[in-house]
């Protein structure tokens, strides 16, 4: 299901990105080159592989910040075949993002 930010909370200025991307993902660099474009952008957050073959990542910044990395999500590194990117926007709670962005392994 891909759906369109919501309105960021009154005074907030900072989102929350959580996306599953499906396709040819996996052993392209498809992670470390989403690393690389978040880290570019100023994102905190991470990235893994999921062990149906699947990509997840979340992300913390900006709307329009956080708008260019799910554009760049949406086509991947030139090795790679996005199918389609499963997004939703929950609420930053909690402990912010780690910074700066990290590829984790814990994924499978």
């Amino acid at each position: 299901m891909t759906t369109d930010p919501p309105p960021p909370a009154a005074g907030s200025a900072t989102r929350r990105l959580h996306a599953v991307v499906s396709g040819r993902v996996q052993g392209v660099g498809f992670r470390a080159s989403a690393q690389q474009v978040a880290q570019r952008l100023g994102l905190a957050g991470w990235v893994r592989n999921l062990a149906d073959g699947r990509v997840e990542l979340e992300a913390e910044g900006p709307p329009a910040i956080l708008d260019q990395l799910l554009a760049w999500l949406r086509k991947g590194p030139s090795l790679s075949h996005v199918d389609s990117v499963d997004v939703d926007w929950p609420a930053a709670e909690g402990a912010p993002l780690a910074r700066p962005f990290q590829v984790r392994r814990d994924g499978w």
